[in-house]
């Protein structure tokens, strides 16, 4: 096995564990070392004519869906770490490197925002906010944009699957 030939399950531990550590990071660097911890909620520094950088302390899931606090907090941590068991164990049985980079994704921002930043602050850090012609998006992080393309990820193995219906992928068959 060469340095590159790894397998589809390893392909998402990697994916999960780079949504994680840059999710992670880039939240030490924004709150701790550029001093976003003590910014006021909404306050923000215009990087571009369509970017800015934010300080949003978010208590919802993704895109600021779904608030929630107190026993709400809770079972947000609840839910997420059902659905990491479950796309953990989706990813241990996966075949596609695709599909299991999408389980990776949505695993590490699953955990940062979910769970790691919920049991530390109990609420997620949300930071980058594009706008523009007169429309906004929503304020998020690394984690959510892991979770997005994770799910584009599952969308594109569903769409063009990597090994066609019916053909194991020990078959000999190639794509």
């Amino acid at each position: 096995m060469s340095k590159l030939d790894l397998s589809p399950r390893d392909w998402g531990i990697v994916a999960a564990a780079i949504a994680l550590i840059l999710d992670q990071g880039t939240k030490l660097l924004m709150l701790y070392v550029l001093g976003f911890a003590g910014m006021g909620p909404g306050d923000n520094i215009s990087v571009l004519p369509f970017f800015n950088l934010v300080m949003v302390w978010n208590p919802g899931i993704s895109y600021g869906l779904f608030p929630a606090t107190g026993l709400g907090t809770i079972l947000l941590i609840a839910l997420s770490v059902v659905a990491v068991v479950v796309l953990g164990w989706l990813l241990w049985r996966s075949t596609s490197r695709a599909l299991a980079i999408g389980y990776g994704l949505i695993i590490g921002g699953a955990l940062g925002n979910n769970l790691v930043d919920r049991l530390i602050y109990g609420k997620v850090a949300d930071f980058f906010h594009f706008y523009g012609f007169g429309y906004d998006w929503y304020v998020f992080n690394i984690a959510d944009l892991a979770i997005t393309l994770g799910a584009v990820a599952i969308l594109y193995d569903v769409l063009k699957p990597e090994h066609p219906p019916g053909v194991s992928p020990n078959s000999g068959h190639e794509v």
